[in-house]
């Protein structure tokens, strides 16, 4: 019978071009693990920004059909019906997740109509505006690994996306 190795004690070496770096094998599953980790945090930042971009977008309907019929511009029982389906969650506006190979697409569904309302990298959750429907524009917005700026996103995020100029 022939004894193996201890697989936690199997070294394995990373080349680069600046040194030679060798770590066991419970190191890099430790490391690995921490990566998965915040891939799965990302994934569930972007779903918990398209709630809140939804609900900006329902509590925004709502102040506008309570300032149409303050001011009278038109039927108050249209308003009201319009309200209602409002606060039962029939908005005709979806926001939904797709994932690519590197980006998470927040996307926006308007009655039939689809625009992408940012990108998140998957790896980093870092958050872009977008430059097209298939690629995000330079630079970074947020970062949603960072618990402020996180907290900050989710309380100041609104359905039309002016929060990524700033």
């Amino acid at each position: 019978m022939i004894a193996l190795p201890n697989p936690t004690k199997i070294l394995y070496t990373e080349h680069s071009s600046d040194n030679t770096m060798t770590a066991t094998f419970t190191d890099y599953v430790a490391q690995k693990d921490a990566q998965n980790l915040i891939q799965l945090n990302v994934t569930k930042y972007c779903f918990m920004l398209c709630d809140a971009l939804l609900k900006n977008y329902i509590d925004y309907s709502i102040k506008s059909h309570n300032n149409a019929i303050f001011h009278g511009n038109s039927s108050t029982e249209y308003h009201l019906a319009c309200i209602e389906d409002l606060k039962a969650g029939n908005c005709g506006y979806e926001f939904t997740v797709e994932s690519g190979r590197k980006y998470h697409k927040i996307m926006m569904n308007a009655n039939g109509s689809r625009s992408v309302h940012a990108f998140i990298d998957k790896k980093t959750g870092e958050v872009y505006k977008p430059a097209s429907i298939k690629s995000p524009a330079k630079g970074v917005r947020f970062d949603l690994r960072l618990i402020e700026q996180r907290e900050w996103l989710l309380e100041n995020a609104d359905w039309a996306g002016s929060y990524l100029y700033c």
